[in-house]
């Protein structure tokens, strides 16, 4: 079975939980074994908190009201996706954008990334030039042994 939801938030710090919440009632209600629903929420939230920070409009003064939440669940995987219109990620390591490199033990920012790349499989940052960035990550999923929607 697949599950497939999309929002459109308001960048406001009152938005990230709402869209945790909704993650987490719709991995538990298909029998996601806790631990991971717990560890993409964490994931969701971190990016969802970047775009909210991070997300508004390329020129001065210019603020974008809005960003964008996706999840998929297909099968096994989980694949979630927070698009925004901000200024995209910085540039590092030849032109690549990412959060590997190396944080100074006491920076203030740049953390939530990497924990976005502890938490899931797989991680993907991306600018989307002009439009802003995009962090797409997917996760093997796990159900319970009462799980409504378990795979065969």
């Amino acid at each position: 079975m697949s599950i497939w939801w999309s929002l459109h938030l308001r960048r406001e710090a009152a938005s990230v939980p709402l869209a945790r919440r909704l993650l987490l009632g719709t991995m538990e209600t298909a029998g996601v074994d806790p631990e991971i629903s717990f560890d993409l929420s964490v994931a969701l939230s971190e990016a969802c908190a970047n775009a909210v920070e991070h997300g508004g409009g390329q020129s001065p003064g210019e603020a974008s009201g809005a960003y964008r939440v996706t999840a998929y669940m297909d099968g096994e995987k989980c694949r979630i996706e927070v698009a925004d219109s901000g200024p995209g990620f910085p540039a590092r390591h030849g032109g690549r954008a990412h959060a590997r490199a190396q944080l100074p033990t006491l920076a203030e920012s740049g953390r939530g990334l990497c924990l976005i790349e502890q938490l899931a499989d797989h991680v993907h940052f991306g600018n989307r030039p002009g439009r802003g960035a995009v962090i797409s990550f997917d996760k093997v999923l796990k159900f319970r042994e009462d799980a409504l929607l378990k795979v065969s």
